[in-house]
C-alpha cells in the first residue's frame, strides 16, 4: 500500500521513541540493512507525482521503539533527479533524530560525497562501513577510529548480507539520537577561494537572523544558494527578509564562475569530491603486492567484450529456463492443487447456498481470479525476484549494465535497463517495477514500452500452443522474429521522438561477492509481498467484472462491434475477439477460450477437440501474433499506471493495441497473397 510521505512521517514520529533515516547509494547494500533491521512489517510511502518510494518500518532495541525510513538509493542530494529529490525532501520533512549513512568500504572516496552532504544539513550522523569483509580481502586497511574522528561521527563496520555489525550499528544510532549533538564539519574545508565565499554568505545569513522552514544550519543554507538550487531559492523567495541574501548569493555565484570558468554548483561539487578524497587518503591504505581475488577476476571476465557477451548469453539462457520451466512447473502444480482441492468444494458450496444460476456463475469467476493471481504471482514473480536478489547480491547486475551500456544508448537507455527488459520474458509486472533503477521519466517510459513488447511466459504459452504445435517450431521462430523487429523499431523510434537524451551510466565498480542465502530469501519475500498486495485485488475484481459480463451475455455484445476488424481486416472469426478480450485478464485465457470453443464443436461432431475446427494454421499464426503484441494483462496495466501514470499507460496500451491490429492485418494480407 502506498501512503503519503507527509502523513507517514508524522505517524512514525508519534508512534516511536527514535526515528532513523537510512541513506546510501543504490549499490551499497542499504536495502539489506533495512530488511535485516526491520523484518517484514514494511509500509511504502510516496510523494505525489513521483514513482520513487520511501520504505518505512519499525523495530525495537532494549525497549526503545525505533522508526526507520529507507530513503531512495542515490549518489547525491539535490533536485536533479527524482531519487535525489525524494531523498533530500524525505530527510528534511521526516526530520529524523539521526541519519545512518551506508558507505561502500571498497570505494570510500566516492561514497563519502553523500555523507558530507548529510553532515552539511546538520543531522546527527552514524556511518555504516559496509562490505568491510570485501575491503579486507582486497587488501584495503581502513582506520575506523580515525575516520570517526575526522567525520565527528560514529563509524561501525558491517557486512549487511550476513547481518554482521547491525546490532552495534542500531545501538550507535540510538545513542547518537539521544545525544542530540550535531556533527562538526570535517577539519579540512573547501579550497580558500570557494571557502571564503561560502563563509561570507554564511555570516550574512547569520547576521540577518534568517531561518527557513527546515531549520537548516546557516552553512547549509549558504551552500544551497551558492549551488543555485532552484527549489530552495523559490522557497526562500517567499520568506520576508531573504531578498538581499539572494542578491548576495547571485553575486558570489558569478564571482566563482568568473574565477573558475564553470558554474558555482559544479565547482562546489568538485570541492566536495576533493574533500572526500582527502579524508579517504588519510584513513585508507592498500596492499600493493596482493593477489587478485576471484571476485575481481570474474568482474574482468564478465565485462570484457570477448568473454562478457558469451557469459551474458549463458546467464540470460539460465534466467529464461528458470522463469519458463520452473515457473510453469510451479504454475501447473499450484493450478492442479487449486482445481483439485479448493475449487470443487467452493463450487459445491456456492451452488448449495444460492443455487446454480447466473449470479453463482458470475461469482465463480472470483476463485478463477484467485487462481490467476496464484499462478502468476507465485511461480513467475517469485522465481524472478529470487533470481534478481541473487544477481544483485553477487554484483553481476553491474557487469551487465557496463557491458550493454553502448547498445542500450541507441534506444535512449543505459545498461541498467537491460535486466528488467530481459526479465519481462518471465513476467512483465515485476520487470516494469524494476524500471525504478532508471534515473529519468523518459528512460522509464521507453523501458516500460519495450518491456510490454517482450513476450512474457503467458504469451509464450500461446505462441507454442497455437503456432508451434500446429505449424512447427519454424513458424513460432518466425513469429518471434517479427516481434523482435517491432521491438527494435519501437525502441529506435521512441528515442527519436521523445525529447531529451539518455543519461550516463553512474555506478560503483566493485568485484563479485558471494550471495548470502538468508539475505536473498528476505529480499525476495519483501518484494514479492509488495507485488501480491498490488496485483491480487485487481485480478480478483477484474474476474468478477468479466464473469458478470459473461453470465449476462453483454460480453458478446461488446465483442460484436469488433467483427469488421476481426473478420474483414485480420481474417479471424468474430469469436476470436472474445478470446482477445479475455486475454486482458491473463494472456493464457485467449488460448483457453479457443480450446473451449473447439471442445464444443468437437463434441457436436463426435470428434476430439482440435483448434483447426475453428481456425486454420494461418489464422492461428495471426491470432498468436496479435496476442503477443497488444498490451499484456490487467496486472501489467496496473503496474504501468503505478510507475508511469495513467495517461502514459493509456498511450502505451493504445499504441500496442493499434500496432497489434495493424501487424495482424498485414500478416493476414500476406497469407492471402502468398498462401
Amino acid at each position: 500500500m502506498s501512503l503519503s510521505c507527509h502523513n507517514t512521517f508524522n505517524k512514525l514520529r508519534e508512534d516511536t521513541d527514535v526515528t532513523i533515516a537510512l541513506a546510501g547509494n543504490p549499490n551499497v547494500g542499504k536495502s539489506s540493512i533495512f530488511n535485516s533491521l526491520t523484518g517484514m512489517g514494511v509500509e511504502t510511502a510516496n510523494y505525489p507525482g513521483t514513482s520513487v518510494d520511501v520504505h518505512v518500518a519499525t523495530t525495537a532495541l532494549n525497549g526503545t521503539r525505533i522508526g526507520i525510513f529507507d530513503l531512495p538509493g542515490t549518489y547525491a542530494l539535490g533536485a536533479v533527479s527524482e531519487d535525489q529529490w525524494v531523498a533530500r525532501t524525505g530527510v528534511l520533512e521526516g526530520n529524523p533524530d539521526v541519519v545512518v549513512i551506508v558507505l561502500d568500504a571498497t570505494n570510500l572516496a566516492r561514497n563519502l560525497y553523500l555523507a558530507l552532504q548529510f553532515m552539511e544539513l546538520g543531522y546527527p550522523v552514524v556511518v555504516a562501513l559496509n562490505v568491510y569483509d570485501v575491503a579486507k580481502r582486497e587488501g584495503r586497511d581502513i582506520d575506523v577510529k580515525k575516520l570517526s574522528r575526522l567525520l565527528d561521527a560514529p563509524v561501525v563496520p558491517t557486512v549487511a548480507n550476513r547481518g554482521e555489525g547491525l546490532k552495534e550499528l542500531i545501538a550507535a544510532a540510538v545513542r547518537a539520537a539521544g545525544s542530540g549533538r550535531r556533527p562538526e564539519p570535517p577539519d579540512t574545508r573547501f579550497g580558500q577561494d570557494v571557502e571564503r565565499r561560502v563563509q561570507e554568505l554564511t555570516d550574512a545569513i547569520a547576521a540577518a537572523g534568517l531561518n527557513d522552514p527546515h531549520d537548516l544550519p546557516y552553512r547549509a543554507m549558504a551552500l544551497l544558494l551558492l549551488e543555485n538550487d532552484r527549489e530552495y531559492i523559490e522557497l526562500t523567495k517567499a520568506i520576508p527578509g531573504w531578498e538581499p541574501i539572494l542578491e548576495l548569493a547571485a553575486g558570489l555565484r558569478g564571482q566563482i564562475e568568473a574565477e573558475h570558468g564553470q558554474p558555482a554548483s559544479i565547482r562546489i561539487a568538485g570541492e566536495r569530491h576533493g574533500l572526500a578524497g582527502i579524508i579517504a587518503s588519510q584513513v585508507e591504505t592498500a596492499e600493493t603486492d596482493r593477489q587478485i581475488s576471484w571476485g575481481e577476476r570474474l568482474w574482468r571476465y564478465t565485462t570484457g567484450p570477448v568473454t562478457g557477451v558469451p557469459i551474458l548469453l549463458g546467464v540470460l539462457g539460465i534466467i529464461f529456463v528458470l522463469m519458463y520451466f520452473a515457473g510453469n512447473g510451479l504454475a501447473d502444480l499450484l493450478s492442479n492443487a487449486w482445481e483439485g482441492y479448493v475449487l470443487p468444494p467452493v463450487q459445491s458450496g456456492l451452488f448449495a447456498l444460492i443455487g446454480k444460476n447466473a449470479v453463482s456463475q458470475s461469482l465463480l469467476w472470483i476463485p478463477d481470479g484467485f487462481e490467476a493471481a496464484l499462478t502468476v504471482g507465485v511461480p513467475f514473480v517469485l522465481v524472478f525476484y529470487f533470481v534478481l536478489a541473487f544477481l544483485e547480491d553477487s554484483g553481476y547486475l553491474n557487469s551487465v549494465a557496463f557491458l550493454t551500456d553502448a547498445v542500450m544508448h541507441r534506444f535512449g537507455l543505459h545498461g541498467r535497463a537491460m535486466i528488467p527488459i530481459v526479465a519481462g520474458a518471465g513476467c512483465n509486472v515485476p520487470a516494469i517495477m524494476g524500471t525504478r533503477v532508471l534515473t529519468t521519466l523518459r528512460e522509464r517510459v521507453i523501458a516500460g514500452m519495450l518491456i510490454v513488447m517482450v513476450p512474457c511466459s503467458a504469451r509464450t504459452a500461446v505462441i507454442f500452443g497455437a503456432v508451434a504445435f500446429y505449424s512447427g517450431w519454424e513458424a513460432a521462430l518466425g513469429l518471434y522474429a517479427i516481434v523482435l523487429a517491432l521491438w527494435v523499431l519501437a525502441g529506435l523510434g521512441l528515442n527519436r521522438i521523445m525529447p531529451g537524451k539518455s543519461t550516463g551510466l553512474v555506478m560503483e565498480m566493485f568485484s563479485f561477492r558471494r550471495p548470502h542465502f538468508k539475505t536473498v530469501v528476505k529480499k525476495t519475500w519483501f518484494r514479492f509481498k509488495g507485488f501480491v498486495l498490488m496485483a491480487a485485488p485487481i485480478l480478483i475484481i477484474g474476474s468478477l467484472a468479466l464473469g458478470a459480463l459473461y453470465a449476462s451475455g453483454y460480453l458478446f455484445d461488446l465483442v460484436r462491434p469488433l467483427s469488421p476488424v476481426m473478420e474483414g481486416w485480420m481474417g479471424l472469426p468474430a469469436v476470436a475477439g472474445l478470446a482477445l478480450v479475455m486475454g486482458i485478464l491473463r494472456k493464457e485465457l485467449t488460448l483457453q477460450m479457443l480450446v473451449l470453443l473447439a471442445i464444443g464443436m468437437g463434441a457436436s461432431k463426435g470428434v476430439e477437440h482440435n483448434l483447426n475446427l475453428i481456425m486454420t494454421n494461418s489464422q492461428l499464426f495471426v491470432f498468436a501474433l496479435v496476442t503477443a503484441i497488444y498490451i499484456p494483462c490487467v496486472a501489467t496495466i496496473t503496474a504501468l499506471g503505478k510507475e508511469l501514470g495513467w495517461s502514459r499507460t493509456a498511450l502505451i496500451s493504445g499504441f500496442t493495441i493499434g500496432l497489434a491490429v495493424l501487424v495482424g492485418g498485414l500478416a493476414n494480407q500476406m497469407f492471402r497473397l502468398f498462401g
